[in-house]
């Protein structure tokens, strides 16, 4: 497998990563949007030259189907806006697989559409859910999007202790659009399209019921 020489350890490696984040304390983070329902956090990144963000907010639905909609799958190109195509190039366990997705241009497309290739693993956490994602070095290209790369992001999933049909969704993001767009562009981008992402999936899960 292109970049990937041992599924199991990239798996256990990832999740440690973000469970790390999860742990950063709280006056680490600077609020960078907030709505009635979803806060978007963002710390700088030990990763690359731009920012980690942090989104947190409540679903009025059981852990299971909150995930079901953000794992890779068919599910997810159904709500998620920004997202305009998906595939598993291989899968490794029922868990774990490698996918290629697409996004849509964002700001007016100052933002072009990107490609990633991303590996992406699932595993209990706490009673709840975790799903996290790294990008990989993919050689093959296609001209007609700007591949962009994510560095260690996942969502946990968890019920809430208070009610055991809601569930609280916390996600971390690092993602390096590449291509030539200011920073700045692309922190304004980043926040609008979390709370955006909460919307959708909000929308989507009204709907299955």
């Amino acid at each position: 497998m292109e970049g990937l020489p041992d599924a199991a350890a990239f798996a256990t490696k990832l999740k440690n990563t973000l469970i790390q984040y999860h742990s950063i304390e709280d006056d680490v983070w600077r609020v960078a949007k907030k709505t009635r329902d979803v806060t978007i956090w963002r710390k700088p990144s030990e990763e690359f030259n731009g920012y980690l963000f942090k989104a947190q907010g409540v679903i009025d639905d059981v852990v299971n189907a909150v995930m079901d909609h953000i794992c890779p799958g068919p599910c997810r190109l159904d709500w998620d806006s920004l997202m305009t195509s998906l595939d598993i190039l291989e899968h490794f366990e029922e868990n774990c697989c490698v996918m290629r997705y697409t996004t849509a241009g964002q700001l007016w497309n100052i933002i072009s559409p990107r490609e990633f290739v991303d590996f992406s693993y699932t595993v209990d956490y706490q009673g709840g859910l975790l799903s996290c994602g790294r990008s990989l070095e993919w050689s093959e290209k296609r001209p007609e999007f700007v591949r962009g790369y994510n560095h260690p992001c996942g969502w946990f999933c968890v019920p809430l202790k208070e009610s055991a049909h809601q569930s609280l969704l916390t996600g971390y993001i690092q993602t390096d659009l590449r291509g030539m767009i200011p920073q700045s562009a692309v922190d304004t981008a980043m926040a609008s399209t979390l709370i955006n992402f909460y919307g959708d999936l909000r929308k989507a899960l009204l709907q299955k019921a």
